[in-house]
C-alpha cells in the first residue's frame, strides 16, 4: 500500500518535540563533565545526534504520511527509537548525579523532570494524532478515545515520577540494586506499553471501537497501577524514602477501581450481545444511511437508537 503525502505540520511538530528533549539531555551530559573529558563527551554526543537525525529524517516523514490513515506502524518504530536513545542518555545523567550529588543544582534536576514530563507524554499524543483521524466522525467516540489516551499519558507520568526519585535530591539513598531495578523496570514499560496502545489503535482500523481496546488497560492495571503501588510502598516503609509521591498512589487506587468497573461492564455487554459483528454491521449501515438522508424537518419524530447501537456508542 502506497502511503499518501506526509503531513508537513505533523512532521515538523514531531521533530521539534524529539530534538528539543534530546538537545536538553545533551546539555545535561556535557555540563556534568569538566576539563578534557567535557570535549570528548561533546564530540560523542554530536556524532550520536547526527546519526539519530539521519534516521529521524526518514522515519518522521513516514509517520507524517500515515497520520491520516488507520495505521500507526511507523509511529511505534519512532516511539521505540526515541525512548531507547533518550533513556540511555538519561541513565548516564542519573549515574553522574549519583556519583557527584553537587553536579547539578536542585532547580536543574527539577527542570529535567519537568522536561521529561512534558516531552514524553506529548510525543505520544502527537504520534496518535487523534484530531487527524478523519474516519472517527462521531463526537462521542472521539471523546472516548481522548479519555483512553489521557490514561496512557497519566501512566507515562507515573513511570517518569518513579525514575525522577533517582536523580532528584533526597535525604536517604536507595540500595544500588533497588535503584537499578526501578530504572530499568520503568525503562522497559516506557518502551513497550505505548507501543501496545498504538498497535491497538492500528489493529482496529478505520472502524475503531474504543470499548474493544482492552489489552492496554489490562497490562497497565498489572504492570503500572498495582506494581507501582508496591514499589512506592516498599520505598516508603523499608527505605524511608521521602520522595514517594502519595498523589500517584491515590491515582493508581482510583485507576484500579475505574478499570475494574470497566472490565465488569465490558463482560456484561459481551454476555448481552454475544454477536458483535451484527452490531458492527448495523453501525456501518446507519452511518451510510446518515450520509445520504436529508435533514429531518421540524415535524419528524426523533429517532430512538437500538440497544445494539447504544452498546457501540458507549
Amino acid at each position: 500500500m502506497v502511503l499518501p503525502p506526509p503531513d508537513k505540520r505533523h512532521v515538523c511538530l514531531t521533530t521539534i518535540v524529539i530534538m528539543t528533549s534530546m538537545a536538553f539531555m545533551d546539555a545535561y551530559l556535557v555540563e556534568q563533565n569538566q576539563g578534557p573529558r567535557k570535549i570528548g563527551v561533546c564530540i560523542i554526543v554530536l556524532v550520536g545526534d547526527v546519526c539519530f537525525l539521519i534516521v529521524l529524517r526518514y522515519v518522521a516523514v513516514w509517520v507524517g504520511a500515515e497520520v491520516r490513515t488507520a495505521r500507526r506502524g511507523y509511529a511505534m518504530i519512532l516511539w521505540f527509537l526515541y525512548i531507547f536513545v533518550l533513556e540511555i542518555k538519561l541513565y548516564f545523567v542519573f549515574q553522574n548525579c549519583k556519583a557527584d550529588r553537587k553536579s547539578l543544582e536542585t532547580v536543574a534536576r527539577k527542570a529535567l523532570t519537568l522536561l521529561l514530563s512534558v516531552c514524553v507524554p506529548g510525543l505520544y499524543l502527537v504520534l496518535v494524532a487523534l484530531d487527524s483521524m478523519e474516519y472517527v466522525r462521531t463526537f462521542r467516540k472521539k471523546e472516548d478515545m481522548r479519555g483512553r489516551l489521557f490514561w496512557v499519558a497519566l501512566d507515562l507520568l507515573d513511570l517518569l515520577d518513579i525514575q525522577a526519585n533517582l536523580w532528584e535530591p533526597q535525604r536517604t539513598g536507595l540500595p544500588i540494586w533497588a535503584e537499578g531495578l526501578m530504572f530499568f523496570y520503568c525503562y522497559i514499560l516506557l518502551l513497550i506499553l505505548p507501543c501496545v496502545s498504538l498497535s491497538e489503535i492500528s489493529m482496529q482500523g478505520e472502524h475503531v471501537s474504543p470499548q474493544k481496546m482492552m489489552l492496554y488497560p489490562v497490562l497497565s492495571l498489572v504492570t503500572i497501577n498495582v506494581v507501582t503501588i508496591l514499589i512506592r510502598g516498599v520505598n516508603m516503609v523499608l527505605f524511608q524514602d521521602s520522595r514517594v509521591s502519595t498523589i500517584f498512589v491515590g491515582k493508581n487506587v482510583v485507576a484500579i477501581a475505574t478499570k475494574a468497573s470497566t472490565f465488569l461492564e465490558y463482560r456484561k455487554q459481551v454476555k448481552e450481545f454475544p454477536h458483535p459483528q451484527n452490531a458492527m454491521a448495523l453501525e456501518l449501515q446507519q452511518n451510510s444511511v446518515s450520509h445520504t438522508q436529508p435533514l429531518p424537518n421540524a415535524t419528524s419524530l426523533p429517532h430512538e437508537p437500538s440497544p445494539a447501537q447504544d452498546v457501540i456508542d458507549t
